[in-house]
This record gives structure tokens, sequence and C-alpha cells, in this order.
């Protein structure tokens, strides 16, 4: 595939993922530190890590919601990767320069 394909699924792709993603990583963020560092309660715990999860949207939809976030999550690091141009032969100065 183009270099264009990938960059046009990337920016197709990124505005649906970025608020699963988002909130996943501040909901686990905040329930990592706030345990660690500021003695939360086991309750604000469990609410951050019920967000975080996606035990909100039932037991049916939780599974659907981690996996489809995880491939997400892959498929934005592969297209943002094969962007950068790291995949890509290295060329010799007289090829940059031209004829």
């Amino acid at each position: 595939m183009a270099k264009q394909t990938f960059r046009k699924l990337h920016r197709q792709i990124a505005p649906i993922l970025f608020l699963p993603l988002f909130i996943s990583a501040i909901t686990g963020i905040a329930y990592r530190l706030g345990k660690s560092w500021f003695g939360l309660s086991p309750d604000v715990a469990e609410i951050f890590m019920n967000i975080h999860q996606g035990k909100y949207l039932g037991d049916q939809l939780k599974s659907v919601y981690v996996l489809l976030n995880g491939l997400g999550l892959i498929g934005m690091i592969v297209t943002g990767m094969i962007m950068t141009g790291i995949f890509r032969p290295k060329r010799n100065k007289q090829e940059e320069m031209g004829p």
C-alpha cells in the first residue's frame, strides 16, 4: 500500500478511536496513581476500573469494546509507524541528489 493510503486510513480512523482510547488511558492512569499515591478509596477506584474496562456496556459488549480498542490502537500504531518511513530502505546520497 502507498504511504498516502495509510495516511488516509489513519486520518479516518483516528477521530473514531480518540475518545475510547483517551478514556481508557485517563481512567487507567487515575486508577493506578490514585491507589498508589493518593490512597484512593476502594469505591472510587472501582468506578475508575469499571470505566476503564468498559463494564458499563454490559457483559456482552465489554469484550467487544476491549477487542476493538486494542485492535484500533494496534492499527493506529502500525499506520503511524509506516507513515514515518522507518521501514523504507535507506537511499544513497547520489539517489537523493538526482542525476
